[in-house]
């Protein structure tokens, strides 16, 4: 991170306005826009300025599997994306489920210099699905959010105990909602694709069943509960109706559903085996029409990063999860900044984010924080691994064309990313 007391960015622009203009920050907040110039000048090259994006749901892997990812490379990764705050995922080894383990990973996050660092806590100790953890304690010490993603909740009364307790803390419940008995061994989605390559499948319905389930629970408890990685049309219906008749559920979509069916397991390769998987042209289809129309309430990339040698394995042996933090606005732009806009998207990776957790909305105003990212909307970059900050130098898009590349991101007024 290169630390300045006082900095002004000069030739920069607005979404909303071809205008070149400058922006001071000074001490970590903004100061102004287009003040006389102090302290140190950098020349933002014409770029888009936008707020610091919000991951809500990222694997960094660290505890104990330093091997896959770790805090410095992960939130290296995440600023090179435009990010600037990061909320990190328990299912680590161990799992993040004592307070004394929160404290730890935000002060050496704090000193690394990259995006900043929220981490999430077990809902349950041990992410055993039916003890809560001590969530009062995790709150003190930092933990944004309660989930026991990477594993479901089957245990309907712990999530409804973990629900009213976290409600009385101000706090969310994230949820993977899948029910395992119906997704069993599945590794991709169920359906014709599944048949013909004679895989396990895992059905659409064991979401929709497990939401439908959770919807219940959240009406009766009057508790936040918000859907990670949302994947088909129905579990979308599902949620639709429940926020209509005031249930307080909100709900994320990823990129790569948007983005990759289960067409892509024909090659068998596990670059693409994801949880849940990837599903049919139908379901995305119906996902982004809930960016559209607002059902879906924001964007996560559920960034799993993994080793090589992991992903190498058969479909039925190899982990789930892709990596591709750095590039997930470039690959929203290029694909669907005609059909979206720029506005949209980045509501979508921010302050629809920072609702979803009830944090403060970021903005560009004077007195907010300095946390932001430049954009170089046009020039097209190949995305090319030697490049990556995450240890997982491998996904799905390595080689194609993009547009929309983080070129400078700043977060609490120093600069964590510069693009070369």
């Amino acid at each position: 991170m290169t630390q300045y007391n006082t900095l002004t960015i000069t030739n920069i622009r607005r979404p909303t306005s071809d205008t070149s203009e400058s922006l001071t920050i000074e001490n970590g907040l903004i100061k102004g826009w287009n003040l006389p110039e102090e302290g140190q000048t950098l020349d933002g090259n014409g770029a888009t300025i936008v707020p610091a994006f919000i991951e809500p749901h990222a694997h960094l892997r660290e505890p104990g599997q330093e091997q896959k990812e770790d805090l410095a490379s992960g939130l290296a990764a995440a600023a090179a994306g435009g990010y600037g705050t990061v909320v990190s995922m328990p299912n680590t080894a161990p799992v993040v489920d004592d307070p004394a383990i929160v404290r730890a990973l935000i002060d050496k996050a704090a000193a690394l210099g990259f995006a900043r660092l929220r981490p999430a806590a077990a809902l349950t100790r041990g992410q055993d699905g039916e003890q809560l953890a001590e969530l009062a304690l995790l709150a003190e010490a930092g933990a944004a959010v309660f989930t026991d993603d990477g594993r479901t909740n089957e245990n309907a009364r712990t999530l409804r105990l973990g629900l009213e307790y976290a409600h009385s803390l101000g706090k969310v419940v994230s949820v993977h909602a899948e029910d395992a008995g119906l997704r069993a061994g599945g590794v991709m989605n169920e359906g014709p694709v599944s048949e013909a390559l004679g895989l396990p499948g895992n059905p659409a319905a064991a979401e929709a069943a497990r939401i439908a389930r959770d919807i219940e629970i959240c009406r009766m408890t009057g508790g936040r509960l918000h859907i990670q990685h949302l994947s088909t049309a129905r579990a979308l219906e599902l949620v639709k109706a429940a926020k209509t008749q005031g249930v307080n559920i909100t709900c994320e979509v990823c990129p790569h559903h948007l983005l990759l069916t289960d067409e892509a397991l024909r090659s068998f390769d596990a670059v693409y085996k994801v949880a849940p998987p990837l599903r049919t042209q139908s379901d995305a289809q119906a996902l982004l029409a809930g960016l559209k129309d607002g059902s879906v309430d924001c964007l996560a990339t559920d960034h799993a990063p993994h080793t090589r040698a992991e992903k190498e394995l058969d479909l039925l042996q190899a982990p789930s999860g892709i990596a591709y933090i750095e590039i997930a606005f470039p690959l929203l732009w290029t694909n669907f900044g005609a059909e979206l806009g720029l506005s949209k998207i980045v509501e979508l990776l921010t302050v629809d984010v920072a609702r979803v957790l009830g944090w403060p909305v970021p903005s560009l105003e004077a007195g907010q924080p300095a946390d932001f990212t430049l954009l170089d909307l046009n020039t097209v970059r190949p995305v090319d691994p030697a490049t990556f900050k995450s240890k997982a130098k491998f996904n799905p898009w390595v080689g194609q064309d993009l547009r929309g590349w983080p070129m400078l991101t700043v977060v609490g007024g120093q600069v964590a990313f510069e693009r070369a």
